[in-house]
Formats: C-alpha cells, sequence, structure tokens
C-alpha cells in the first residue's frame, strides 16, 4: 500500500450518493464536537494478520481506546439514524498495508507503532485499476484546545 493510503476506517458507507454529502460532513461535524478531548487519540498497532477472504495483511490494534471506540460508534449510529447504510460490524482498529494476498505469508513480529491522531476525515474512496485511490472531502479536528497542533 502507498503510504498516503494508509489510514484506519471509523465508520465504512459505501455508496454514497453526492447530493448527500453535505448531510454527512454535517453528521461527522457534530460527532467530532460530541467526542472533543483535551488531548490526540492513540491506537497501538502491535501485530500482523493475514484475512483470507479479504485477501488483506493489516497490522492490528492491540486494543482500541475507548475514546476511538465512543468516536467509531458516534458515527454509525449518525449515519444509520439518517438512512445512510454503514457497516454495522464492531470496530477493530486496523490498517491495511497490502491487499490482494491470495496466500497466508509468514508474518514476522511488528515492532509496536503507536499511531497518534487529533481529527478525521471524511474520505471519498474510488476503485482504479491501479488501486483504490482516496480524496479528503473535509476534516475534523478531535482536540478542544491548541494541542491539536503542538
Amino acid at each position: 500500500m502507498p503510504a498516503g493510503n494508509l489510514h484506519v476506517t471509523l465508520a465504512f458507507l459505501g455508496s454514497v450518493p453526492r447530493r448527500r454529502v453535505p448531510e454527512l460532513r454535517h453528521l461527522a461535524q457534530h460527532a467530532a464536537a460530541a467526542c472533543a478531548r483535551e488531548e490526540p487519540l492513540a491506537l497501538r498497532f502491535e501485530r500482523l494478520e493475514f484475512w483470507p477472504r479479504q485477501q488483506i495483511l493489516c497490522a492490528l490494534a492491540a486494543e482500541e481506546t475507548a475514546a476511538a471506540g465512543r468516536l467509531a460508534a458516534a458515527l454509525k449510529d449518525a449515519a444509520a439514524a439518517a438512512g445512510f447504510i454503514p457497516d454495522l460490524k464492531p470496530f477493530h482498529a486496523h490498517v491495511t498495508v497490502a491487499r490482494k494476498v491470495t496466500h497466508a505469508p509468514r508474518l514476522a513480529p511488528l515492532r509496536e507503532l503507536v499511531w497518534r491522531f487529533d481529527g478525521f476525515a471524511l474520505i471519498d474512496s474510488r476503485t482504479e485499476p491501479a488501486g483504490p485511490v482516496y480524496s479528503v472531502v473535509d476534516s475534523y479536528s478531535l482536540v478542544k484546545s491548541e494541542k491539536a497542533h503542538e
């Protein structure tokens, strides 16, 4: 995966008509305000795992912070209440590091990695012949103070 494509999905909605994007912006803004904190959030990734059905290799978080889980739930709940169809599987923070992996690789230990974040983004995802292309539609701060930029 190109470094610019690495991300943690908080809520997956699938295809959304363009005319409904302003609603998503509003929902995301509301969720960001409701989940804002004094400090950035952090996820600790400590192992690799192969998911054969999805044919991906991903880094898994050791455990989600309660704050990240609340944010994911707030986004999914708001989207579902507004008539969108989010993927309702429980949030499990992961980062896809390789796609189209057809056989289980021998997995080397992953050096622990802490991913700190002070916001999230609404992303437009398109599948191109070369792979997925992600574009930021809008972004939202999760930190109440100036600490977001320190």
